[in-house]
């Protein structure tokens, strides 16, 4: 199958969906799937595109780390690739202060303009869209604010895996060089400041689901997450699609497996985490969003940001020699190679004739212009 035949039966599909549900009735909703990268948010967003909703295109091709694909927006990836750079933020940024700087970005208003214009097309497809990527998290307000002016309603699924096969899958297939304890605080920080940003849609309007369950009944938990988030092709889905469902479901796609104590973390980082996870844990039960888990949840955010630049503080030396050595390096390096005129001794020069050498020039591009 080609890719734009491929893309006519996909769009065929979901024009189907919406014939039966009767276009008119069904609101606009956005489903945006959080989490950190590697926890199930592929599968998830892969899920509720079979079952109908729309994932816009093109979609991030596929690759050796993710062979069944990836579910997301291409268009999304790029945005929030610039606009993680411009914050000078990571994918996997375990610093507290990110937050800020990655909101500072999601309030500008141009910002939100362009996101606006880029959504409100996509409902002509289909009602209810899939935006998914690692990179969401950062940007949750800005694609919140965005759903909102386009007549959308926004709701939140967040992965939930547990932090050490997160870790050993980062290392695995990013070849992450930055170490397990950075990695775990990392997931600390995302998953912590992701349900911060979410908590006003609690109750109705986000889910907390676990790979596990996925993967494990995925019928019974996507229709949890339809159900909660009243996302009518989810709840209407067709048998033709569950079946398309049941082969794209595979259980081997949990290929890491390890605990906490085989990452060595420090014990503070471990019991942080450890705590966190079981925290979290309790949102994805029935009627387990409650104030009680929030504020303890609140608890463990403060503990950690704490912990944090207590560890900062402690290593400004480290930073310093890493500053030195890079410049030291830098002053080391070999000289740039010179153009070839450099190297033509000045009165070897002087005997070519002007218009030769203004011909010269002219061919390499090095015109010289008046001023």
């Amino acid at each position: 199958m080609t890719e734009a035949s491929g893309t006519r039966s996909t769009t065929q599909r979901q024009a189907r969906a919406i014939d039966e549900m009767n276009p008119d009735g069904v609101p606009r909703k956005v489903l945006f799937v959080a989490g950190a990268g590697r926890s199930g948010t592929s599968t998830m967003a892969g899920i509720a595109s079979l079952l109908g909703m729309h994932v816009p295109l093109p979609e991030v091709p596929a690759d050796a780390s993710n062979p069944r694909g990836f579910s997301e927006p291409q268009w999304v990836v790029d945005l929030h690739d610039r606009l993680l750079k411009e914050a000078g933020v990571q994918v996997s940024d375990s610093r507290p202060s990110a937050w800020f700087e990655t909101g500072r970005i999601s309030t500008r208003e141009p910002a939100r303009i362009r996101v606006t214009e880029w959504l409100e097309p996509h409902f002509d497809v289909h009602p209810e869209l899939v935006v998914k990527d690692p990179r969401l998290s950062w940007f949750l307000g800005l694609w919140r604010v965005a759903a909102i002016r386009t007549g959308a309603t926004p709701v939140f699924a967040t992965m939930l895996r547990p932090p050490a096969e997160v870790v050993g899958s980062k290392q695995k297939y990013y070849a992450n060089k930055l170490g397990a304890s950075h990695l775990a605080a990392s997931w600390l920080n995302m998953l912590l400041h992701t349900e911060r940003a979410t908590r006003e849609s609690a109750g109705s309007g986000r889910v907390f689901v676990r790979y596990e369950d996925l993967l494990t009944d995925w019928v019974k938990t996507t229709m949890h997450v339809g159900k909660t988030l009243d996302l009518q092709t989810i709840i209407h889905t067709r048998s033709d699609q569950i079946r398309e469902v049941h082969r794209f479901i595979d259980p081997n796609l949990r290929r890491v497996t390890q605990t906490l104590d085989d990452l060595g973390l420090p014990p503070r980082l471990h019991e942080l985490t450890a705590t966190t996870w079981t925290e979290l844990n309790k949102l994805a039960e029935p009627d387990g969003d409650t104030a009680e888990v929030h504020a303890t949840l609140d608890e463990l955010r403060d503990a950690y940001t704490d912990l944090y630049e207590e560890a900062e503080a402690i290593s400004r030396s480290s930073v310093v020699a890493a500053r030195i050595a890079g410049a030291q390096a830098a002053a080391d390096a070999p000289a740039p190679a010179t153009g070839l005129a450099d190297r033509i001794p000045h009165d070897v020069r002087a005997k070519i004739p002007p218009s030769v050498r203004r011909g010269v020039r002219k061919a390499l591009g090095r015109e010289r212009t008046q001023g």
